[in-house]
């Protein structure tokens, strides 16, 4: 009978949880404002994990509560914090530095060395990459994806909910003159057997590419986008903090850093930027919707 070797108790997710007393003093000052809180271990200094919210307070408080999160906070040993000026900024900094420093146990965030997207080609959807072209610019691409085989999948997915032809699609090959199994099922709506003409299927198949269409930079080069933090009535009566004003800047979708004044924003502008996922699903609605304050750098 084998007899496993013992375990580090910190790394046993079968014990029962304890509330973390060690970390109680680590959020002992931690300022009910929104930010951005890295989780760190002993070994190394590496990050645990790292996290965002509106409220750094309620939120960590929120996490020492946790049962399931019991692993985590027993190898936790310190808990930093950098405020942000409102929940933009806090998003756009805790993916910059979860690509950055890869933490253990976030799983989401991660860069994606493949990024692709669909692009009509001819008839037919293509798979093209981001290290080809410049997607912050290039119209006509639709989805996001993390490889090609998600992108083959989510076009997939789209012809299923559609009914569109695979063979049409170029997902499977057809043997002249054969329709596909899927129209004898009634799940493709036949272009394949002459039940509806090419064009009919190709506009079918734009309109259901409308919904992932991928938005076009929509400005001429870098702008800074201002965010203030605004505290509850509860709160008003807390000195300021250096950070209660910011100008994020960013170019392409991709975030290049925060400042608090006009000329060192400009600065920033000056760092590359190529396009970025995240900062694409952050900043999308607040930009396009007009609601945010926009600087053009």
């Amino acid at each position: 009978m084998h007899i496993p070797a013992r375990r580090r108790p910190e790394f046993d997710e079968a014990r029962i949880y304890e509330y973390p007393a060690h970390l109680r003093e680590a959020i002992a000052d931690m300022p009910s404002a929104p930010g951005v809180y890295i989780f760190h271990g002993e070994e190394g200094d590496l990050p645990l994990y790292i996290g965002k919210s509106v409220n750094l307070r309620s939120r960590l408080l929120a996490h020492l509560r946790t049962a399931d999160e019991a692993r985590m906070l027993r190898q936790t040993r310190r808990i930093i914090h950098v405020r942000t000026a409102g929940e933009i900024g806090a998003l756009l900094l805790e993916a910059h530095l979860i690509k950055q420093m890869h933490p253990l146990f976030n799983q989401k965030l991660r860069r994606s060395r493949q990024l692709c997207a669909l692009r009509m080609d001819g008839d037919r959807p293509e798979v093209v990459y981001s290290k080809d072209i410049q997607f912050a610019t290039e119209p006509g691409l639709y989805g996001l994806f993390s490889s090609h085989r998600a992108a083959q999948d989510g076009l997939r997915n789209l012809a299923d909910l559609h009914k569109l032809c695979y063979g049409a699609l170029g997902l499977e090959k057809l043997p002249p003159g054969k329709a596909c199994f899927r129209a004898m099922l009634r799940q493709c709506a036949g272009v394949c057997r002459g039940d509806e003409s090419p064009g009919a299927h190709r506009q079918r198949l734009f309109t259901a590419l409308q919904d992932l269409q991928i938005a076009t930079w929509p400005y001429p080069g870098a702008i800074g986008l201002v965010e203030r933090f605004v505290p509850e009535r509860s709160e008003s009566a807390q000195p300021p903090h250096p950070h209660d004003f910011q100008i994020h800047v960013l170019r392409h979708w991709c975030y290049l850093g925060s400042v608090t004044d006009r000329q060192e924003a400009a600065a920033l502008d000056r760092v590359s930027a190529g396009f970025d996922a995240d900062g694409y699903k952050i900043l999308c609605k607040p930009l396009l919707s007009g609601r945010a304050e926009i600087i053009l750098l």
